[in-house]
């Protein structure tokens, strides 16, 4: 039986605002505790954590991981491109604030929408909703412009290693939808790419020299413990159902809506400032969610 749908649902929605709330905090926990717990470092522990979570989570409920299936070397690339996104996001967060990497992550919809349909037929865009992915591009454009400034040296690097980012994760799911690979366990898919980062980023930690404690404050601890278990495990593992059942370039717009969050609790919890720019900069990302998402007439 086909379990995929042309469009959200009320489930899918919910998930969606869920999953986007916690994407945007996960962000901000990132960044407070960053320099207390190296960026790649951090990284590699939830992979690990959250691998560990999955494999017990599929033991109990009896799904099958290491049955062959054909989906190996697809899983890998899949799962590299996901190591590779996380590792510019951490990185990217000790040299730009948390709502503006955000911001510059979200452009992933943009290759989906742009690449998806080149293989996956259904899911191309009609002129409406590609003036909704234009409103979010000038969006990031606008935000951007604050990256340029006098004292932006930094700052600017941060911003392209959230463009990269959110490069890495589009194409993640562009190679997902590609080879098909929603044709397997949500779990499975999940274990290649959180299993990938598992592997490869603490060398990476090593090589760039990072310091590995664990003499870390509750307020790290507290982190590590949401990003591994909220983020890298449940919510994901949702993201992979939802990739299996709904249209990837529309749940892909969708969560533009993270920036929204990631400001939010970017102003709440670090005290980051919220420009005019980027204001209208989100603005316009709702405008884009909702042109992407409206149904024909």
């Amino acid at each position: 039986m086909n379990l995929r749908k042309d469009n959200l649902d009320g489930l899918a929605v919910g998930m969606l605002l869920a999953c986007c709330m916690f994407w945007g905090l996960q962000q901000v926990l990132v960044k407070a505790v960053v320099l207390e717990v190296a960026p790649l470092f951090q990284a590699s522990l939830r992979c690990i954590g959250a691998s560990v979570l999955l494999l017990i989570w599929c033991r109990v409920r009896g799904v099958r991981l290491f049955e062959g299936d054909g989906s190996l070397w697809a899983g890998l690339l899949a799962g590299g491109l996901f190591a590779a996104e996380f590792a510019c996001i951490y990185l990217g967060l000790l040299h730009t604030s948390a709502s503006r990497l955000t911001v510059f992550l979200y452009t992933a919809p943009f290759w989906v929408a742009a690449l998806v349909p080149l293989f996956v037929k259904s899911e191309r865009l009609r002129p409406m909703q590609w003036l909704g992915l234009a409103c979010a591009f000038v969006a990031v454009v606008f935000a951007m412009r604050e990256g340029m400034g006098a004292h932006a040296g930094e700052g600017l690097a941060g911003d392209l290693l959230g463009l990269a980012a959110g490069a890495l994760w589009g194409l993640t799911t562009v190679s997902i939808r590609a080879n098909n690979l929603t044709r397997v366990a949500p779990e499975k898919l999940l274990l290649y790419q959180i299993g990938t980062t598992a592997l490869t980023l603490p060398w990476l930690s090593l090589a760039l020299g990072e310091s590995w404690s664990f003499d870390w404050s509750p307020m790290a601890w507290g982190s590590m413990l949401a990003q591994t278990v909220v983020g890298a495990f449940a919510s994901y593992l949702a993201w992979m159902w939802m990739l299996g059942r709904y249209p990837a370039t529309k749940i892909s717009v969708f969560v533009f809506l993270t920036p929204l969050f990631a400001l939010l609790f970017g102003t709440l919890m670090l005290g980051e400032t919220a420009s005019p720019t980027l204001l209208a900069a989100l603005g316009l990302v709702v405008v884009g969610i909702v042109l992407v998402n409206r149904k024909p007439t």
